[in-house]
């Protein structure tokens, strides 16, 4: 009864919302790109993450080959989930299709299974062709797929520049520095 008479003639009201990213669905976006035949490496936090990094992302980068098979199984693939622009205004005219990835080069999406970063090409590497052999082959999210190794993915991060990036180049650059110690060596480890 007291809280109803101190509040009475008091419209009560809910404090602010915290937006925060949606997840993405890691497997899922890696299980699509796999069985779409697409060629990819991953790249970024996630790429970090497979490296043993304790890290948060919320968007799956891939450094994607730019080839024609390759750019029709990439729009084939994702065209079921709804990809558009991550940032646009809603309605804002968007055709995922061969022509749209041709034109362009790199891709912030959102689809029905998260965000979706598309490069074709990354700073200070280059595309899919120049990363690939600088990256090795693992199992992650249940499929066999490619992932950066530490020296590329540093030099990306460096090269980019933003404060998310600087805040993990250190770490990256001390497990770098670990793994040279290290008396073994793991078959996903970079030569």
């Amino acid at each position: 009864y007291a809280q109803r008479v101190a509040t009475a003639g008091h419209r009560r009201t809910n404090p602010p919302l915290v937006s925060l990213p949606s997840p993405t669905d890691f497997t899922k976006a890696v299980s699509v790109l796999h069985d779409g035949g697409v060629d990819f490496i991953i790249v970024g936090g996630v790429a970090a993450i497979l490296h043993g990094l304790g890290y948060t992302t919320y968007d799956l980068d891939v450094v994607y080959l730019r080839d024609r098979a390759n750019i029709q199984n990439l729009v084939r693939c994702l065209g079921p989930h709804t990809p558009y622009l991550r940032g646009a205004p809603p309605g804002l005219p968007f055709k995922f299709d061969e022509r749209t990835v041709r034109m362009g080069l790199n891709f912030t999406l959102v689809t029905a299974f998260g965000d979706l970063d598309l490069l074709g090409e990354v700073t200070s590497i280059g595309g899919y062709r120049e990363l690939w052999p600088q990256s090795k082959e693992v199992t992650a999210f249940g499929v066999r797929c490619r992932r950066a190794n530490l020296e590329p993915l540093i030099r990306m991060k460096r090269a980019a520049g933003r404060p998310k990036d600087f805040e993990i180049l250190g770490q990256l650059q001390a497990l770098l520095e670990e793994r040279k110690t290290w008396p073994h060596t793991h078959p996903d480890d970079p030569k």
